[in-house]
């Protein structure tokens, strides 16, 4: 016969989110892209404001390195 588990589990270990992508200096797209996720965070909606986060840190720059 099977025997259910009956103690818990180890103990669950989670990082910090990371922090906001910063705008590259002197783009307007990523300045609206910041003004976006603000507006976003003051409304509450975090999936809006995530969502501005992912298209600033992937607004291409000459001065950023492919990898």
């Amino acid at each position: 016969m099977s025997r259910a588990k009956t103690t818990m589990s180890g103990p669950m270990y989670l990082s910090l989110p990371n922090l906001p992508p910063k705008p590259a200096d002197g783009c307007g797209a990523c300045t609206a892209l910041v003004a976006q996720r603000q507006e976003a965070r003051d409304l509450g909606d975090l999936s809006a404001a995530t969502d501005a986060d992912v298209e600033i840190r992937n607004h291409p720059h000459r001065t950023r390195r492919l990898r």
